[in-house]
């Protein structure tokens, strides 16, 4: 995975929001902002390359679920995995996260049909990586899914900016940016390319504390 298998942990909380460990900080305009009520009922893409901080808000988003009641479902690659025991520091419920092994983007998008056809989760996160050819009527299907059962389907993705997002019924992508700070912290941010709500250009930032050994 491309930030080291875990989320960075938030330093500051913003007044009245509790995300526990990974609470949101410094966020420059609130209004948007990159949480689930932005992500439900729609089909979201957050990428990044090397160095990023996708994981970071991907957890953040799913400990904003679990602290809201709502299931979460995780499919992955063999090859991929996140570090358990930084994703237990950010407060994630890691016995209320169940995860799905799908080799090959295909089987990975069916999971995925299947977890948001049944109603029964509240964000369905896809680890997609760099093999990120989904076609267009896997992408019709989940993407009306979504949007019939009010569920944020998330697709995690590794490439750079310039390429292209995973297909035009992408309803939001992003670009998930990690850059060093002193005192071991690190400037979390997110970067919307394309919204087809509010329009491209909004960001999200968090100032974030690395786990031991992040350089």
């Amino acid at each position: 995975m491309s930030d080291t298998g875990s989320g960075l942990q938030s330093a500051v909380r913003l007044p009245g929001v509790s995300l526990g460990g990974v609470a949101a900080l410094q966020t420059e305009d609130l209004t948007p902002a990159f949480n689930l009520l932005a992500l439900r009922g729609r089909l979201t893409e957050i990428s990044g390359h090397h160095a990023c901080a996708s994981l970071t808000f991907v957890f953040r988003l799913v400990l904003e679920a679990q602290q809201r009641s709502e299931p979460v479902v995780w499919i992955s690659r063999p090859e991929s995995t996140f570090y358990p025991p930084d994703v237990a520091d950010t407060g994630v419920d890691l016995g209320a996260l169940p995860v799905v092994w799908a080799r090959g983007t295909r089987r990975a998008a069916r999971a995925a049909d299947t977890l948001v056809r049944s109603g029964g989760f509240g964000l369905v996160v896809l680890d997609v990586g760099p093999d990120d050819r989904l076609p267009i009527a896997f992408q019709s299907r989940l993407a009306a899914l979504a949007k019939k059962h009010d569920a944020a389907l998330l697709c995690i993705t590794e490439k750079e900016r310039q390429r292209p997002s995973l297909g035009s019924l992408v309803s939001l992508r992003a670009e998930a940016i990690r850059t060093r700070r002193e005192g071991g912290r690190f400037r979390c941010e997110v970067q919307v390319l394309k919204d087809k709500r509010r329009g491209p250009g909004w960001k999200h930032v968090e100032v974030c504390h690395g786990p031991d050994g992040l350089c």
